[in-house]
């Protein structure tokens, strides 16, 4: 059957006479998915279908919100049957209780648990929090590292020329939005990642001013670039001796990773730790926590946070359900998640070999990404700029939509697997890639 859009086209024409790009984000717009976006009208388990009826097997989840796929039964029942009690109170409510208690479960280091909505908003009242603390105002940020679009943080967080970015011993900062504030970034330490010498050198620029190193526990702005062997925990040791908080932000690896995320998957151990995504099974819901010490430099007339809909009953019992099916019987869903995951990049490997592709599928678990480079590895933000042929995977992207495979257009992002994902599905995609390898123009 053919790939047919044309309602897709018709509602885009429709949007862009009330909304800016057509839509709500830049990621949905004409610059990752070409002359129009594909319009979503549902989905299902590991599929979407768009509004001409196409169907996709969905690698992209929403950005990684959904672990039990799309419309999974204990989450639909869960908010359907406690929507009819109320959507909000703005009040203490006991579900939410039930569901810091969980990822106090759950979660290494998660003393205490404050709810916010995204995870920008958690990322931000972290570094607040770790401000307030210490009484100190810098914190170190990484090269790569998206933590949210809040004025601090929008520094070097998207893909450059590699003649723009400087040497890395001395990075040239690269604001990522106009209209910020004149001072945000004065405090904004940029370092390369997965480089400890870099780390210890801002350090001793910065002695006795920096509040906090905030990081990514695996890259996932930049494709997915894990940590080297022994990285984080000599972030962790560096930071530990020079009175300085380590930001661990799990927004896009919290609760997929592993039950306790790259913490337990890496053994290391954060101050302060920042959740989204999959958290809330598709509903707005975040959450930051860490120490308890910490944590209660938000108690009344210390670090301010407010939030009206924080911890929101629906977003709550959205929360519930999606966790407490992860953990069920002894977390089989995260060694499902890898699984496939890892069956997915094995099975693209085997393509590009077989095709003679100049590409790598490089992921961790249930992460990964294609990348068309000559290398065999990328290892941060300098190398994706430097080496990875961003304009072929986009291409790649696009054409498999007309196959019926779901990928995020951008490469600077990645594919995740969900519990809804199979073997068929992996074989399916896998074929639809050999395809469009063997026959278009790569």
């Amino acid at each position: 059957m053919a790939h047919v859009t044309q309602k897709s086209k018709v509602l885009f024409d429709r949007a862009l006479r009330v909304m800016i790009e057509g839509g709500s984000s830049p990621s949905r717009g004409p610059a990752n998915y070409g002359a129009y976006p594909l319009f979503i009208a549902r989905g299902e388990g590991a599929c979407v279908y768009d509004v001409d009826g196409n169907r996709y097997v969905d690698w992209m989840m929403a950005y990684g919100a959904l672990p039990l796929g799309h419309a999974h039964s204990r989450v639909v029942k869960a908010v359907s049957e406690g929507v009819t009690a109320g959507t909000l109170f703005a009040a203490a409510t006991e579900i939410e209780v039930e569901v810091a208690e969980i990822i106090q479960q759950m979660v290494p280091g998660a003393e205490r648990v404050r709810f916010a909505n995204t995870g920008t908003e958690a990322a931000m009242a972290a570094v607040r929090l770790a401000r307030g603390y210490t009484g100190k105002s810098k914190f170190i940020k990484f090269e790569g590292h998206y933590h949210g679009w809040y004025d601090d943080f929008l520094v070097n967080s998207h893909p450059q020329p590699i003649a723009s970015i400087g040497h890395r011993n001395d990075p040239v900062r690269i604001a990522d939005s106009s209209g910020l504030n004149r001072h945000a970034l004065d405090d904004t330490i940029v370092v390369p990642w997965n480089d400890l010498r870099a780390v210890e050198r801002a350090i001793e620029s910065h002695r006795g001013e920096i509040a906090a190193v905030i990081t990514e526990g695996i890259m996932a702005n930049m494709g997915v670039i894990p940590p080297a062997p022994g990285y984080l925990q000599g972030l962790r040791e560096l930071t530990r001796n020079n009175n300085i908080l380590l930001i661990l932000d799990e927004t896009v690896t919290g609760f997929r990773i592993a039950r306790g995320g790259c913490q337990e998957h890496y053994n290391v151990g954060a101050d302060i730790l920042t959740f989204a995504k999959a958290l809330g099974a598709g509903l707005p819901v975040a959450a930051f926590a860490g120490r308890g010490e910490i944590m209660e430099a938000l108690a009344w007339g210390g670090v301010l946070h407010y939030g009206t809909q924080n911890a929101s009953r629906v977003g709550m019992l959205a929360a519930r359900a999606s966790l407490n099916e992860l953990c069920r019987d002894d977390g089989v869903a995260f060694r499902h998640l890898w699984r496939i995951g890892e069956a997915l990049r094995a099975g693209l490997q085997r393509v590009f070999k077989e095709t003679g592709t100049p590409a790598i599928a490089q992921g961790v678990g249930p992460m990964l990404q294609i990348l068309f480079t000559d290398r065999s590895a990328i290892c941060d933000f300098r190398d994706f700029c430097g080496y990875v042929d961003r304009p072929r995977y986009q291409k790649l992207a696009l054409e498999l939509f007309r196959h019926g495979v779901y990928m995020s257009p951008s490469p600077a992002l990645h594919s995740v697997s969900s519990l809804a994902h199979t073997d068929e599905h992996v074989a399916f995609t896998l074929e639809a890639v050999r395809s469009v390898l063997t026959h278009g123009q790569f």
